[in-house]
């Protein structure tokens, strides 16, 4: 199956000024250690176009680039709390209104005999 990009105009506006947001920090954090694009790219296993892409935010980049930069300048540790269920407060209340509730529906069967 082809690969697939994100298109950035069918994108929605919140997503592609969070990826805009993350990629101006990762170069910012780029820029306060003196690092060359060269060295952070190689550092981080990524191409330094790849590199380039990141602090752009390109919404077609993979996760896991923007994951190798961030562990390359010492910021990988927050990425786990981006989804933590723990701070899922809407999905903690959905799920407590539904204890009790089967996940799957029924076969269709009676109790009446």
């Amino acid at each position: 199956m082809p690969q697939q990009n994100v298109n950035r105009e069918a994108a929605p506006a919140a997503v592609v000024e969070t990826v805009a947001e993350l990629g101006r920090n990762i170069a910012t954090a780029r820029k306060r250690r003196r690092l060359r694009e060269a060295d952070l790219a190689e550092k981080a296993g990524v191409s330094r176009t790849t590199l380039r892409r990141v602090e752009a935010g390109a919404l077609g980049t993979g996760i896991g680039a923007y994951a190798a930069v961030l562990w390359a300048v010492g910021l990988h540790g927050s990425l786990t709390s981006v989804a933590d269920p723990q701070r899922d407060l809407e999905g903690q209340t959905l799920e407590a209104s539904r204890r009790g509730e089967r996940m799957r529906p029924g076969r269709g069967l009676s109790d009446e005999f």
